[in-house]
């Protein structure tokens, strides 16, 4: 016998298909992990908001150069960089509950003098226990104030493979992004974009200008993970996209890092990852935030995704894969 009507009329709920009823509930606990973030320049609210969506570890990079005061970058700026994540590290830890490690890297995104002084040094610091992975790093086309020409950059980031291979670490690739077209222009005299603390007026002219250079970017650092006998499968390509995803798939054995964290910069989100999980299953895909403190940037995204993979059809254990499990083997975290 059908239920009575408890309301005035029938309602939307009279509708509903009843079998959608059985929801994984295990989304609600799953524990996950972000492979490249920075989060130890981020407020301690921000931190905790990892804590509370169920952040159960996270890489911190602290390769950057937005954060460094003065430009151009000396070695010592990135040097105290490296410290200053080792200094905090353990107290995020202790403060949130998650576990906390550290990436550290040479960035290409502006030029550094004297590179061969901090890669004497990162010998040492990738002996800490701290350090699981060497990035982020990376071929990039241009950079902020001062151009550094493609060669140079494919050494630095080969010397920084083989160091990593020497550790037996994984290396956190910066893959260029080709950010979606913009639907209107912000005013030429702000000199900053909202949401992004970089004056973008000091970008430099290109040192790489053909076709496609974000693509070939990324290819000149697989290339250099072959030089330095670094094997792909512990090479992972953080801000994959469309224009990536494809070569990195069938010409790699790269894993894959989608950038979720700032979706309106960078055009990707997890649709995006839901579709590649379709065409080449979850085995080697990842999701990351990328928070920084000089970018507009949400903790919650990882967490928002799980649900919205759910939402676009992906199976639970493919999700789970995604977003805890290959972090975990690849970073050897949350053991």
């Amino acid at each position: 016998m059908p239920a009575p009507h408890a309301t005035v009329r029938p309602t939307d709920a009279d509708h509903l298909n009843e079998s959608a009823a059985d929801l994984p509930t295990e989304l609600l606990n799953l524990p996950w992990i972000d492979p490249h973030n920075h989060a130890h320049t981020l407020s301690w609210e921000d931190r905790e908001r990892y804590a509370l969506s169920g952040c159960r570890s996270m890489v911190m990079v602290s390769s950057g150069y937005h954060w460094t005061p003065y430009k151009p970058v000396e070695a010592s700026d990135i040097r105290f960089l490296w410290d200053d994540a080792v200094n905090r590290r353990r107290a995020i830890e202790r403060n949130h509950f998650f576990e906390a490690k550290l990436s550290l890297g040479v960035h290409t995104g502006v030029r550094i003098e004297d590179p061969d002084e901090l890669l004497a040094a990162m010998d040492d610091y990738c002996a800490l226990d701290e350090v699981v992975a060497v990035g982020e790093t990376g071929v990039t086309p241009t950079q902020h104030v001062e151009r550094w020409d493609v060669d140079a950059q494919q050494a630095v980031v080969q010397a920084q493979m083989e160091l990593a291979d020497d550790h037996g670490l994984p290396v956190l690739l910066h893959t260029p992004n080709t950010t979606p077209d913009a639907k209107r222009e912000y005013r030429e005299d702000l000199g900053v974009t909202p949401g992004y603390e970089k004056n973008a007026g000091l970008g430099t002219e290109p040192v790489l200008d053909g076709e496609n250079p974000a693509l070939e970017a990324v290819k000149r650092d697989v290339e250099a993970a072959s030089d330095a006998g670094l094997d792909e499968e512990r090479v992972v390509a953080s801000h994959a996209d469309a224009n990536n995803t494809a070569y990195l798939m069938a010409e790699t054995d790269c894993y894959l890092s989608y950038t979720i964290g700032h979706s309106w910069l960078v055009g990707v989100d997890a649709a995006d990852v839901a579709n590649a999980i379709d065409e080449y299953g979850p085995e080697r895909i990842m999701i990351d935030t990328d928070t920084a403190n000089v970018l507009r940037t949400d903790p919650y995204a990882v967490k928002r995704a799980i649900f919205e993979l759910y939402r676009y059809g992906i199976d639970v254990d493919d999700i789970r894969t995604v977003v805890y499990e290959n972090p975990r083997d690849v970073f050897g975290l949350a053991e």
